[in-house]
């Protein structure tokens, strides 16, 4: 009997192993894309794609339609789910595939109308830009129509199983306008400032502590500089840049390598979307950060949602009426009627009331990507970045014939005798636009005198700028440490260049620290927390590292300081009953406060004494989370990054495979490696002009989003340490090589 038991045993546990051994290779290993050998296509001559350690695809064809079909179907190899998820995403079509949980964000998306949008910006595309998204749009379908059954996993899974339906050039734009949003949506912060402003108690303090050229505490932004060759050791100049995003798995980007007559670009294309984001090709080099200038309006309007008729200018106008079908798995369609303004469409309402949005993405769409990679010289990239509509970027340039430059790019609107900050009056007719700022006078420098050209989402407009700006422009910390790190050695070399982008000191972080010692030593009492937190902070570097206590102190007294500054301009007497919004004064706010200490904001004008309280009331929250021994704290353990795939996530036993995580991260929102819980450099890219082939680039994670592939999180080691690969370009080391061949011609 026991004999049989153990058989029976052993036999159930075989076939369990079998079952699984099935089923890993015929939902994870099957599909894994052909990357070598022989491929027939629908191209106009022979091409080859060879894919390097890392993955990344190198495209050679004999002409750059057949070069944008294959950057098509390759990134579909790798990407295809990730690319249908963002398409989706952006035209609000989630719950089609994963049922009422998305319902929301497809109502945000269809309130935006951003599949319209998509659509006009199409159709506004030149001949020649709109064929290259067909050719793209052709090479993600070859991809689709040749896998039917071999997708990558997520589109087999249990409850969300699905097969996508053949791209179009709209879904790509669907997409840069995914980006669009991403980094200039800032309809959440004009509500959360229109609230307190609301009920605010002393305007002049509401004006200091959020003023109209600095937005949220932290925006997804990112840093770019390059130096000329007098900076260098090589005598070439050097162009860097690690654009700060959302971190996700996969990643955000998706690097690629094009080469046909006319093109040979290598860098960052957005998944999804035709050509090189950022990069360089054999001639020059570019690098782009967010330019934060305030792009979105919201309107109160006084509407009949109901009827549509609105007011404006004391006369009743009509709506236009869009009419949404929402697609939900597993239950009935749900309808969204969309009420568009003449200020754009009726975005949501809050406490009764309806806002539209004004968005430059309403008024226009290009895509001047396709004549950057071909540039030759400035003056064809600046014509190109002329055309560029949004989001308004900062881009830096370098070039082999040893030029560096900046320009501004990206249409600011004119706002005359107002800021966008805060929700407006609709019905006024006093908050309009007057146009945009022309080009040719947005920011622009060429060859510096100081050889350096550094952009870290700061504001970029003299103060002597004839238009009015609003935007979320970042702190100046990132930048002058930037250049402060550049300027310290006589000639730079790649290495160096790395080192400046994982840099993790933090000037404000610092003068916090500063600050409460010197407070202490004038007003300090012997209680040990406090004793003991004084000591770590009196001789620290201001390095924001992930195993320090430093760093945890003033982060959690920086918060406290921000939430007393804004408590203060509430109603509630001593802030014991008001609710905190969600919503902070910049640093450099809050550092120029404590340098100047004015009259009238704190209890007694003690600004010692107030200081000292809230460091006390900070080092008691630290105490529940870390234990009463400050030397043992830990910053990384209140800044940690948890890589959860949408879908793998939800799968128990196996979420581990798809995730990276939950891991400890060095660095915060004031560091030049500006880190959050949420945000962090989507890559790192260093191009060498006096050999290109000494330039490099990583991702967070890796090339492929197929969690068996060996390219999932290959990149996530070096990533973490700060280390990178090179940027292979006239010397490509192929480890598979697939040779692309007309249909129908035979081998």
């Amino acid at each position: 009997m026991a004999t049989r038991l153990v058989r029976f045993i052993n036999v159930s546990i075989a076939t369990l192993v079998l079952l699984t051994s099935v089923a890993v290779y015929w939902f994870a290993l099957r599909p894994l894309p052909k990357v070598s050998g022989q491929l027939a296509a629908p191209v106009t001559g022979p091409a080859t794609v060879k894919r390097d350690a890392l993955g990344v695809p190198h495209i050679e064809a004999s002409s750059w339609q057949d070069a944008i079909f294959l950057q098509g179907f390759a990134t579909a190899q790798d990407r295809l789910w990730q690319m249908d998820g963002l398409r989706r995403y952006g035209s609000g079509e989630l719950a089609e595939v994963f049922g009422a949980s998305a319902i929301q964000q497809d109502k945000r998306s269809r309130a935006m109308r951003m599949r319209a949008l998509a659509e006009a910006g199409l159709r506004r595309l030149t001949p020649e830009e709109r064929a290259v998204f067909v050719e793209y749009a052709r090479g993600v379908n070859h991809f689709i129509d040749t896998h039917r059954g071999g997708y990558s996993l997520e589109f087999s899974l249990p409850g969300h199983a699905y097969e996508p339906r053949p791209w179009t050039p709209t879904d790509s734009i669907v997409i840069g306008l995914v980006m669009y949003r991403q980094l200039t949506d800032s309809a959440a912060s004009d509500l959360e400032r229109g609230a307190i402003k609301a009920i605010a108690t002393d305007p002049v303090k509401m004006k200091v502590l959020f003023p109209p050229l600095q937005g949220g505490e932290v925006n997804p932004g990112s840093n770019a500089w390059t130096v000329s060759g007098a900076h260098t050791a090589d005598g070439k100049p050097m162009l860097a840049n690690d654009t700060h995003l959302e971190y996700g798995i996969p990643p955000t980007w998706h690097m690629v390598h094009l080469k046909a007559p006319g093109l040979d670009v290598s860098g960052c294309a957005l998944p999804g979307v035709p050509g090189v984001i950022i990069g360089h090709n054999d001639q020059i080099a570019w690098g782009v950060t967010n330019l934060e200038t305030d792009v979105m309006d919201l309107y109160l309007e006084r509407i009949d949602l109901n009827t549509g008729r609105y007011l404006y200018q004391g006369r009743a106008e009509q709506a236009q009426l869009d009419r949404e079908l929402i697609a939900v798995r597993g239950a009935k369609p749900v309808s969204m009627p969309v009420w568009v303004t003449r200020h754009g469409p009726v975005i949501g309402t809050e406490n009764g009331r309806a806002y539209s949005m004004r968005w430059t993405a309403n008024d226009d769409f290009s895509f001047p990507f396709w004549q950057i990679d071909r540039a030759r010289n400035w003056s064809e990239f600046r014509s190109a970045v002329a055309r560029f509509w949004g989001p308004p970027q900062n881009f830096v340039y370098a070039d082999q014939a040893g030029n560096i430059a900046y320009q501004a790019a990206g249409r600011v609107p004119v706002r005359r005798g107002f800021d966008g900050d805060v929700p407006l009056d609709g019905a006024s007719g006093k908050f309009e636009w007057a146009g945009y700022i022309p080009f040719e006078q947005l920011p622009t420098v060429f060859n510096p005198a100081s050889g350096i050209v550094a952009t870290s989402n700061q504001n970029v407009f003299p103060p002597a700028y004839p238009y009015a700006i609003s935007g979320g422009f970042a702190d100046p910390y990132r930048v002058n440490q930037v250049r402060a790190l550049l300027s310290a050695k006589a000639k730079l070399e790649v290495p160096d260049m790395l080192a400046v982008q994982k840099d993790v000191y933090s000037a404000y972080d610092q003068f916090l620290a500063r600050q409460v010692v010197s407070v202490y030593s004038r007003r300090g009492d012997n209680e040990d927390m406090l004793r003991d937190s004084i000591a770590i902070l009196r001789n620290w570097n201001g390095q924001m590292e992930k195993d320090q206590a430093a760093p945890m102190i003033t982060q959690l007294l920086s918060n406290r300081l921000k939430s007393a500054l804004v408590l203060s301009l509430l109603p509630a007497p001593g802030g014991q009953t008001a609710v905190i919004p969600p919503i902070f004064p910049r640093s450099l706010v809050v550092q120029e406060l404590l340098q100047q200490r004015p009259s009238g904001w704190v209890p007694a004008n003690d600004w010692d004494a107030w200081i000292l309280g809230n460091l006390k009331t900070a080092l008691e929250e630290g105490r529940s989370l870390q234990g009463s021994h400050v030397s043992s704290w830990r910053w990384g353990s209140l800044q940690q990054w948890k890589f959860a795939h949408p879908v793998g996530k939800q799968l128990p036993l196996v979420d581990r495979y798809f995730d990276i995580g939950p891991v400890e991260m060095s660095g915060s929102g004031t560091t030049i490696k500006q880190t959050t819980r949420t945000l962090g450099p989507s890559e790192r890219m260093v191009v060498d002009l006096g050999d290109l082939d000494k330039s490099v680039l990583n991702l967070t994670t890796g090339e492929s989003g197929f969690v068996a592939s060996g390219h999932y999180k290959d990149q996530w080691p070096s990533y973490y340490v700060g280390k990178s690969f090179p940027m292979q370009f006239q010397a490509i080391d192929a480890k598979e090589i697939l040779r692309v061949r007309p249909q129908n011609v035979s081998k």
